[in-house]
């Protein structure tokens, strides 16, 4: 008998209907052929570029996955790839994330900057699949994968499968393009004429690689630890205009593990006014059964709590509910000519907008799940040290609210953590591994933080980690908020590290308290010729915090610096920058 290849391409999956229905045909077919090749002589380069390492996790479950099928599966970060590689390669994988305003990770720009020179070779014998990462609700939405595969279909590579524009959430995605290679590598085989060692051995997709460790005592986002708070308190005064929260969450009894500059995960819940709310709109009672993906089943109202996503409307959330409402100007601004259009009407609107703008589309519990994305994890640096602080997790959390197309709105997070839950409340709360955020192993390193904002979070746990293990090296801080008076974090230990020496220097810019505005890049420019002895002397730099407007900007007061102290040009400034990713001693967390 034939053996299944692998399911079929779920309905969720990222693809657009013709995309689904030749993948489905293809697979289809393949299920004819037996037995399945194995791929012993098959050599596959599973490339990435991440810049949290969720583009990393998922090249590593690949290239498992591909070298427990026989495959010859090289993996390589694209920081460490030379580009003209990719001339001898016949098969690569790449799974590409995005950050900022449509950049490259930090760990890909040099990679993606070489295979764009002029004159790059062509890369005619190589076949190709690009998985980006990226987040749809901001407008460059996965934009360095579509750069990528752009510039290597340029270059004369052939596809092995279209790009796939992956949202937050990636198992189904994932899934069903891992189960499409399988199907267009195999086939790539029997034409090559690659044969079977082992004919007993197929070529599907391991369960045992994708099935959830139910019961593993070990926290991870899939088996999250339920941890108490065991402290709450506000970091800014009343009179702000912010409100920002400090959090303590014991772990005591958990077996998590982290390092000063991971992350925690904490699984929200969205607000019940406007689950409610959604619940009078639509024909629902509340108490029906619904089938959450990878989670159960629940009463309606309890899935709407804690497993879809209902506060931000996506372009997929507005195609699948166009494609049941007889809504004319809803159908206007989903064709491909109105895109902008689009964007405009889904900024700062949710799915109670939809359901009041257009009603009437919703009438059984298939429609209402088929369109709404699952209730995803938010990560929070972690702000206190694995040994200052045992047994403890700490958060610092920007509560985000706001008010748009009439209606107050909020972060499904930051507003429970600071609204809906209290000491002695407990949360589900897992480690995200940060491993591109780390302090250096020489302890007599000195380091250079730069982080306004919530952006001071990693640098808490750095300091006090930094206290505690006794490292000598020296500590700079250059910290920004609005209002000394009322938004400085951390104030009174910032301080009192600073008094005692183990800050060697700190830093502040207070936007608001001065005739004109000051912003963490202007004091590193007006330190530059310190900034630069330090650099010299071999220190390591991290910025934390916005990735959009301050990373950019104190990337160039860094390259402004190192043209002007060292008296070398610009170009030679950018390989100096350069230099210092490569290593390790410019690291940034920026979101």
């Amino acid at each position: 008998m034939p053996q299944k290849l692998a399911p079929l391409i779920p309905e969720d999956a990222p693809f657009t209907e013709p995309q689904r229905a030749w993948l489905n045909g293809f697979l289809a077919g393949l299920y004819s052929y037996a037995p399945s090749p194995q791929l012993a002589a098959m050599r596959v380069a599973v490339l990435y570029g991440s810049q949290t390492g969720t583009a990393e996790g998922l090249a590593r479950k690949l290239a498992k996955h591909l070298k427990s099928a026989g495959c010859d599966a090289v993996l390589s970060s694209l920081e460490g790839y030379v580009p003209a590689t990719l001339a001898a390669e016949k098969h690569a994988l790449f799974i590409v994330s995005t950050y900022g305003e449509g950049d490259a990770p930090d760990a890909a720009q040099a990679f993606f900057q070489q295979l764009c020179v002029e004159h790059f070779p062509l890369l005619q014998n190589l076949e190709y699949a690009v998985f980006g990462l990226g987040d749809a609700h901001y407008e460059h939405f996965c934009q360095f994968g579509k750069d990528l595969d752009a510039k290597l279909d340029s270059l004369g590579g052939v596809r092995l499968l279209d790009r796939v524009d992956c949202d937050v959430e990636t198992d189904v995605a994932f899934a069903a393009w891992k189960n499409a290679l399988d199907a267009r590598l195999r086939k790539a085989a029997l034409v090559e004429g690659v044969e079977t060692r082992n004919e007993a051995a197929s070529y599907a997709p391991s369960q045992s690689a994708t099935a959830a460790a139910t019961g593993s005592p070990v926290a991870s986002r899939e088996h999250p630890f339920a941890a108490p708070i065991v402290e709450k308190r506000t970091l800014t005064a009343a009179t702000s205009t912010k409100r920002t929260i400090h959090l303590s969450f014991s772990i005591d009894g958990a077996q998590m593990e982290y390092e000063a500059g991971d992350a925690c995960g904490v699984a929200p819940r969205n607000s019940p006014e406007l689950v409610d709310t959604i619940l009078e709109l639509l024909p629902f009672t509340g108490n029906e059964r619904v089938e959450a993906p990878k989670a159960g089943t629940f009463p309606l109202r309890q899935a709407l709590l804690e497993k879809f996503a209902i506060t931000r409307l996506t372009r997929n959330m507005a195609r699948q509910y166009s494609s049941l409402a007889r809504c004319a100007w809803l159908d206007a601004i989903m064709k491909p000519e109105q895109q902008e259009e689009l964007e405009r009407y889904l900024h700062g609107r949710d799915l109670i907008d939809l359901l009041r703008e257009c009603p009437g589309a919703i009438q059984t519990i298939d429609d209402l799940v088929r369109i709404l994305p699952r209730l995803t994890p938010r990560l929070y640096s972690i702000s206190s040290s694995p040994l200052a602080h045992p047994g403890q997790v700490h958060t610092t959390v920007s509560v985000v609210r706001y008010q748009t197309h009439g209606r107050h709105r909020g972060g499904v997070c930051s507003t429970l953590l600071d609204d809906r839950v209290e000491v002695g409340d407990r949360l589900p709360l897992y480690i995200h591994p940060n491993k591109k955020f780390r302090l250096p192993q020489d302890p007599s390193a000195s380091i250079i933080m730069i982080g306004p904002g919530t952006g001071i979070a990693p640098f808490r746990s750095f300091l006090h980690q930094r206290r505690i293990t006794g490292a000598t090296g020296r500590n700079w801080l250059f910290f920004g908020e609005r209002s000394a008076a009322t938004d400085f974090l951390y104030r009174e230990e910032l301080e009192s590290m600073a008094a005692d020496g183990h800050l060697t220097q700190l830093d502040t810019a207070f936007s608001r308290d001065h005739g004109h505005k000051v912003y963490v890049q202007d004091l590193i420019l007006h330190h530059a010729k310190r900034v630069w002895a330090w650099l010299e002397e071999g220190a390591y730099v991290y910025v934390c915090g916005d990735a959009f407007r301050m990373a950019k900007d104190v990337d160039r007061a860094l390259h402004s610096i190192v043209a002007a102290q060292g008296a070398i040009s610009q170009e030679a400034a950018g390989d100096y920058m350069h230099r210092m990713k490569e290593n390790r001693r410019l690291q940034r967390d920026v979101y």
